[in-house]
């Protein structure tokens, strides 16, 4: 019964606590994931650059994990041209789960991730932690 007890254990330390201050790492996925119930976020090459050109762009997240370089300069041009701040994703995979790009099964797992590049929010939704984090990084 203790081997039970202390699987159980190991993924309550896992979640992070209500009451300690949030980081940029737990703080990124939240916004994008609020963004994306309140429809302000743009997914690819095409969305994010009509919606940077538009001066509709508050956030740019690019996967660290982009293997074509082409792709991530035009992305960073477009956003220094247009102010707009630029975070990195640790893996296409990761952002395009976080972008919605995926099945969740009956247990609530995401499955059938479909990578994602380039992620730019358009709209916060509302105000809330993540939103400050995010907004007082600095690169």
């Amino acid at each position: 019964m203790s081997g039970e007890e202390v699987a159980v254990a190991q993924p309550e330390a896992a979640a992070p606590i209500i009451g300690e201050p949030m980081d940029i790492n737990t703080a990124l996925p939240l916004v994008v994931r609020k963004s994306r119930a309140h429809g302000g976020l743009a997914r690819g090459l095409h969305e994010a650059a009509k919606a940077i050109e538009k001066h509709n762009a508050h956030l740019c997240v690019i996967a660290d994990d982009c293997d074509q370089p082409d792709y991530v300069k035009l992305v960073k041009a477009l956003c220094v041209d247009h102010n707009v701040k630029v975070l990195p994703a640790p893996s296409a995979k990761a952002l395009g789960e976080w972008a919605g790009l995926c099945k969740i099964d009956s247990e609530g797992k995401a499955r059938k991730v479909v990578g994602c590049s380039c992620v730019v929010v358009k709209d916060y939704g509302e105000q809330h932690e993540a939103v400050e984090v995010v907004q007082q990084h600095k690169d």
